[in-house]
């Protein structure tokens, strides 16, 4: 059987609509497909994969965020030979089921295969998001390539810590992989034969300094070659001294940075500092942090204060009722068997 491509570009985790259905964020997005298929045609990339979470929200989708996501597959429609496209968790509506998912409409797009179940083509599996015993399934699978959208304990997630071992699918029921790649989790990040290649571009302060984002070309039989979006929005975190000392080398175009107040500054100065710097580099957004009181002074102005559980104040509320009928102690035990 013929290889199920020759040379892939892949991407993954985009989230259209992301913060509010943003126009910056989708314009962001579009921007990035335009530069994915610009450099996948350079690399000479006949076939597309996209690793799952091209929206962003499951339970509903803004219809201007709908018109970017349909322009979006349609132009990943012309330029490829094919787009293998697997549904992520963030795609369905059920986080536990695969039955209801938000690209149900890309079917009229001839060159475009959502992968929503499993597909065996020669050496490649196709995994979806894999949910009740799915997991069991990889231990009788093997193959050169594995693409799928997985939650591997031992990674780490978007937030930066380790994702815990729930017991059920772990990178030991892919040995029978020579390569796994997959989306879900944002930071681009190697364990033995398993890799996550990474998502489009950094969305929030949770990637901050982490530019290792944007697309790999994966010619079969081949290491992966990974490239960076150069214009992705960037997240960083800086001191004030920082900023006045070399502005010109940490502030560029589509930047949002916090900046850590270690100078003491008006409220005027704050204001000219942002308005001064913000223009002048482009720079999207800029949060200046007064620096924390440290704990001893917080505690001594808080003074002897008592604090309440949940349930003390919930029931407080309860016995405290006066208007209304109502039978307090049927409303404790109610509030009780929760």
């Amino acid at each position: 059987m013929t290889n199920l491509f020759k040379r892939a570009a892949v991407f993954t985790d985009i989230h259209w609509g992301l913060k509010n259905n943003s126009v910056t964020h989708n314009n962001d997005c579009m921007d990035f497909i335009d530069w994915f298929i610009k450099t996948a045609k350079t690399r000479n990339c006949e076939t597309c994969f996209f690793l799952g979470d091209w929206h962003h929200n499951r339970s509903s989708l803004s219809i201007h965020t709908l018109h970017y996501s349909i322009r979006a597959l349609e132009k990943l429609n012309e330029a490829f030979d094919q787009v293998i496209f697997i549904v992520g968790n963030h795609d369905l509506y059920y986080r536990d089921r695969r039955d209801v998912q938000s690209v149900e409409w890309a079917k009229h797009l001839d060159r475009v295969r959502i992968c929503n179940d499993w597909i065996e083509f020669g050496d490649v599996v196709i995994a979806p998001w894999l949910v009740g015993d799915d997991y069991k399934r990889l231990q009788r699978l093997s193959g050169k390539y594995l693409f799928g959208h997985f939650e591997l304990p031992s990674f780490r997630m978007n937030a930066n810590i380790e994702m815990p071992d729930h017991g059920e699918v772990n990178s030991e029921h892919l040995v029978g992989f020579e390569r796994v790649f997959s989306g879900h989790f944002h930071f681009r990040q190697h364990k033995k034969n398993v890799t996550y290649i990474g998502n489009a571009f950094p969305h929030n302060y949770g990637d901050a300094g982490d530019d290792a984002r944007g697309m790999m070309v994966l010619e079969w039989d081949e290491d992966p070659e990974y490239i960076t979006w150069e214009e992705q929005p960037r997240y960083r975190v800086f001191t004030l001294s920082q900023i006045l000392d070399q502005p010109e080398r940490l502030l560029r175009s589509k930047l949002h940075c916090r900046v850590n107040l270690d100078i003491d500054i008006s409220f005027e100065e704050s204001v000219f500092i942002k308005e001064k710097l913000m223009p002048e580099y482009s720079v999207r957004e800029m949060q200046l942090i007064p620096v924390k009181q440290n704990i001893e002074s917080i505690e001594s102005e808080l003074g002897d204060l008592t604090f309440e559980s949940v349930d003390s104040i919930v029931q407080s509320q309860i016995e405290s009722l006066q208007e209304g009928n109502f039978d307090k102690r049927l409303l404790l035990e109610i509030y009780k068997n929760l």
